[in-house]
């Protein structure tokens, strides 16, 4: 994925397991098969049934786990945690599983998403004397578990939860169960598998297949299981639940071996370029994608159109994370690190460029140019997704409104300013129809359309809609 360099990156990832001798290292090959769902940092938490003890740090997850470290994690059960700095921002202290020690017990915490009301419920336990040790949403939920006047853990767990808007997908971890919860919405994937006795829970299928667990099914809307010696039990937290999954699951972010739903995440993407091909018919010569998560949506083009699909671009995967820069000025040089144009397949032809999405348009302003540098007489770009217009509040990057190059200007004016010889989005009605859906309810659809699942609150519309 292009993830760094477009300005469009997932908040993280989880992982757990509970009831397996090598818990901490099913979880760090589980990790390993999340971490296109966050670079910045990683951490994993394990529990002997005594103690909880963990090993994190900024990096990747072959770069904290070493050898040395994975000697540490001792115990059947462990939660691991791949994060991209959203809410919160980076730093140490914010890489999680989040550990917390008390005379009552530990408890240890990894979360996917974003609240949208973390900045009020933060205020609102500050005044009554909490003390935040991270400024990452997820502690919140530390602090309202503790001050919960209910006797019994999981009775505290839900009535902690059910103070949260927006989008969570929790691993809660004690020393004597793990606890999961998915939001009213389910905005976020998450699953439950089984490996022998043990169970395994992942934000994407894709981790099941990698440590050899068979996929049960996925936590629902609302869902609290608590996973400890006596089995599974499942409860309840959200009566009233209303899915809508992140349609962005399937444009972008979830690897093309996960399940979302039922719905496998290439065949998804391949039923996108499809109909893509129908509302956006070209004369061209050659079809080509943009590494990685592209290529499945410029196969279904390809195959829709009966025009050959050929590697055009080329990723270059040895380009170390130092060239991953925040900063405007050197995302176009990262572009040019990243990805290349094979001049042997676009020299003299016209090509069609299938991408995911345009965010800032510097991304795709760059490519084109590559292209036509390589000699492509003709660059038609078409977006397997409607016109990004507006922010995301749970837990995806799409930076500030006025930063979407969509937000205030046309397919036309976009076209111009990435220099492509046409420019087509996939629409709302041609997406739902390629997912087999006849309207869009069970998706969220924000960032296409504004209409969002929960409540957007006053300080977090301030930041996303500054001016």
């Amino acid at each position: 994925m292009l993830a760094e360099i477009k300005g469009l990156n997932e908040e993280c990832g989880i992982f757990g397991v509970w009831g397996h001798p090598d818990a901490a290292q099913l979880t760090y090959y589980g990790l390993h098969s999340l971490q296109h769902r966050g670079q910045e940092g990683t951490g994993i938490v394990v529990s002997d049934g005594k103690t909880l003890k963990g090993v994190k740090g900024e990096g990747l997850v072959s770069e904290i786990f070493t050898t040395e470290a994975m000697t540490k994690l001792t115990g059947s059960a462990a939660i691991g945690h791949v994060r991209y700095a959203t809410a919160g921002g980076g730093g140490y202290e914010n890489v999680q599983p989040l550990l917390f020690h008390s005379q009552s017990g530990s408890l240890a915490l990894a979360h996917n998403g974003n609240l949208v009301n973390a900045n009020s419920l933060k205020h609102q336990l500050e005044t009554q004397g909490s003390i935040f040790q991270t400024s990452s949403d997820t502690e919140v939920l530390a602090h309202l578990i503790r001050r919960s006047g209910y006797p019994h853990l999981n009775d505290r767990v839900k009535n902690a939860l059910s103070m949260l808007k927006g989008a969570y997908a929790y691993l809660i971890m004690t020393e004597t169960e793990l606890m999961v919860a998915l939001d009213p919405h389910g905005l976020r994937p998450l699953s439950l598998g089984l490996l022998g006795d043990a169970y395994v829970v992942a934000s994407e299928t894709c981790a099941f297949d990698v440590v050899g667990a068979e996929y049960i099914r996925e936590i629902m809307p609302g869902e609290l299981l608590i996973i400890n010696e006596n089995g599974l039990t499942s409860e309840r937290f959200a009566v009233s639940t209303t899915k809508a999954i992140c349609m962005m699951e399937y444009v972008y972010f979830s690897r093309p071996d996960s399940n979302i739903h039922g719905i496998n995440v290439h065949t998804a993407r391949k039923s996108l370029g499809k109909r893509l091909a129908l509302e956006a018919p070209i004369d061209a010569d050659v079809v080509t994608g943009v590494p990685d998560s592209s290529i499945s949506a410029a196969i279904g083009y390809a195959e829709e159109a009966g025009i050959p699909y050929e590697m055009g671009l080329i990723k270059n995967r040895y380009v170390g994370r130092t060239f991953i820069q925040p900063s405007q000025s050197l995302r176009e040089q990262g572009v040019k690190m990243k990805l290349s144009a094979v001049r042997g397949v676009v020299e003299g032809k016209r090509v069609v460029m299938v991408d995911d999405s345009i965010v800032r348009g510097t991304t795709s302003r760059r490519i084109v140019s590559l292209l036509k540098e390589a000699g492509a007489t003709e660059v038609h770009v078409v977006i397997s997704s409607p016109p990004i217009k507006n922010p995301c509040f749970y837990g995806i990057d799409t930076s500030t409104k006025e930063e979407l190059i969509a937000s205030d200007k046309s397919v036309e004016e976009i076209r111009q300013l990435i220099g492509a010889d046409s420019l087509t989005f996939l629409t709302v009605d041609g997406m739902m129809h390629a997912l087999g859906q006849e309207g869009t309810n069970g998706y969220c659809l924000g960032c296409f359309t504004g209409n969002y699942p929960t409540e957007i609150y006053p300080d977090t519309l301030q930041y996303y809609y500054q001016k």
